[in-house]
């Protein structure tokens, strides 16, 4: 049932133009088109070993957060989450089932983007496994406050913070403008942002070979916790 509910997500994303343009073709053209131009000052070394790591941050980011807060806000307006509850699948299951679209998601997302990095001239470094756990922390972070949002607000509510956050991190979250170009108040700050950890691991492992990043891991760890336990507590189902 789990891996039923779990492939009708995935379907539902990929067929869904605006959940497709956010979490698929945004990330993909901010790629290409700041890796082939130099409309940013992105510092030494090529412009794609930077940016290939943020993009990465970005597409969790949008899958995780942006795309699962709305698609559950909307779900939970009309009425889809009180019906699934009535059904043998368990809210437990639904849950794991919106978790493994996520990643499935998400899984698409990399080999996609990775694909054009490598395309355009992408030299990546360090251990696979710390780019997995990255990951994941990255995931569990966006997950958790993307159900917090859309159990707590109304639909059209989480549709406008969930756009407006994404904008947000997406300009000051080290994912294409780096976080260098900021005031050191302003810019330590930033760093704790969840997107400009996992932005800024994934450079740590791509592009420098560190093994561990334990900043950015603690970061994420961090509000992996605080957003789930929170989302445990107050999200509603109807």
């Amino acid at each position: 049932m789990i891996l039923s509910q779990a492939a009708y997500e995935v379907r539902a994303v990929l067929r869904n133009g605006e959940q497709l343009l956010l979490t698929l073709i945004i990330p993909v053209v901010l790629l290409t088109l700041f890796s082939a131009t130099s409309l940013l000052d992105l510092g030494p070394g090529d412009r794609v070993d930077f940016l290939a790591p943020g993009v990465l941050a970005l597409a969790v980011m949008s899958t995780a957060f942006t795309g699962q807060a709305i698609g559950t806000g909307f779900e939970r307006r009309y009425g889809v989450l009180k019906r699934l509850g009535a059904t043998p699948l368990p809210r437990g299951g639904l849950i794991a089932a919106k978790t493994l679209s996520v990643v499935a998601v998400e899984a698409v997302q990399a080999v996609v983007i990775c694909a054009v990095a490598l395309a355009l001239g992408w030299h990546p470094h360090g251990d696979p496994g710390s780019v997995l756990l990255l990951l994941l922390l990255g995931t569990a972070a966006f997950s958790g406050f993307g159900l917090l949002m859309a159990g707590t607000l109304r639909a059209e509510a989480t549709l406008a913070a969930a756009n407006l956050v994404y904008i947000l991190l997406l300009a000051v979250g080290g994912v294409v403008f780096p976080l260098d170009e900021f005031p050191g108040g302003v810019r330590d700050a930033l760093e704790l942002l969840p997107v400009s950890a996992l932005a800024e691991g994934l450079r740590d492992v791509l592009q420098d070979g560190a093994a561990l990043p334990g900043t950015p891991m603690i970061v994420l760890a961090v509000w992996a916790v605080a957003g789930l336990a929170l989302a445990a507590k107050f999200f509603k189902w109807e």
